[in-house]
């Protein structure tokens, strides 16, 4: 197949990209490098079938010959990235998802697009099907990123029912691995950061929030699986195994092998208290389910941390 990934060089994107390619398809990669990096796609630089373009996705994208899939990964994903580009991430998630899904209807290709858990907001539901509608606080400074997504979602499901394209929707919840920025703001990379420097770890309210972590090869496989089937409605793809902050806390202890200190910060507005996905859709329509435990995903992701931070401290 000849493939569009846009965010292809951000932290899934750019995982993206290396199984495609690595299963004999084309791939063409395109990133405004906002919040992604050449570093994660410069391995691919120079392989047959692989094509980088520089350029905001809600831009004008001439592509030329055919295309067999789209799928839509551009958008800052992290909060610090969402609150830092406010404006970008509703523009990307409009605009950017409006001319991805014009292009793949003028291509007649599938369109897969990259939605989030965070369409449940700070949720009522525990753990979150994909038929609860959530608890968004729509003005809230989380807001520009749930906001974003939620119209993505709706435009897409449009595009299917009225032009009748072949559409996929996945809500990805908390993914993690090697190719994450030491400075994203996320949990895992900030725990493990904030260990490699020898600094207490940042719990934010009581340590007692959950969240699931998912690996992100068991993410691009369950992507993969969902982008070649028949299923239009939305997926949740992400690890039901569910941990508190002071949980993973200890989980980080024991890849560094000794005691961390943690210090407490204010919990940030509208900052969800229970985070676990109800994985049945995916078990049942893809056969997926996670294989990678967290011990062993920390271990590896931890590793890649190591070698990207040792030569700046060097």
């Amino acid at each position: 197949m000849r493939i569009l990934i846009t965010g292809g060089a951000g932290f899934i994107g750019s995982h993206l990209c290396e199984r495609f390619l690595a299963d004999g398809h084309e791939v063409i990669c395109v990133d405004s490098l906002l919040t992604g990096s050449v570093d994660n796609i410069d391995p691919f630089f120079g392989r047959n079938g692989f094509v980088f373009i520089k350029l905001d996705c809600t831009e004008y994208l001439h592509i030329p010959g055919e295309l067999d899939a789209i799928l839509h990964f551009a958008s800052p994903a992290s909060p610090f990235d969402y609150l830092k580009y406010p404006i970008e991430t509703l523009k990307v998630g409009s605009m950017g998802t409006h001319k991805m899904l014009g292009l793949a209807k003028e291509k007649g290709a599938r369109f897969l697009l990259a939605s989030t858990s965070e369409i449940y907001g700070d949720p009522l539901v525990h753990p979150q099907p994909e038929e609860y509608w959530g608890n968004v606080n729509t003005i809230g400074p989380r807001g520009v990123y749930d906001e974003a997504k939620r119209f993505a979602e709706a435009i897409t499901m449009a595009y299917h029912r009225y032009h009748s394209l072949d559409t996929k929707i996945v809500r990805i919840f908390n993914t993690y691995g090697p190719r994450m920025r030491t400075a994203d703001g996320r949990v895992i990379p900030a725990f493990l950061s904030q260990a490699l420097n020898g600094e207490p770890l940042t719990v934010f309210g009581d340590g007692t929030q959950t969240r699931s972590f998912c690996y992100v090869t068991d993410l691009v496989d369950g992507i993969v699986r969902l982008l070649n089937s028949d299923c239009h409605m939305p997926v949740n793809i992400g690890n039901p195994e569910e941990f508190t902050m002071l949980e993973l806390v200890e989980q980080v202890e024991r890849i560094f092998g000794r005691k961390l200190e943690v210090t407490h910060m204010p919990l940030p507005v509208d900052d969800p208290k229970l985070r676990c996905p109800d994985i049945t859709k995916a078990r049942s329509i893809l056969g997926w389910e996670p294989r990678v435990k967290l011990a062993q995903g920390l271990e590896s992701t931890a590793a890649y941390f190591r070698g990207v931070m040792e030569p700046r401290r060097a």
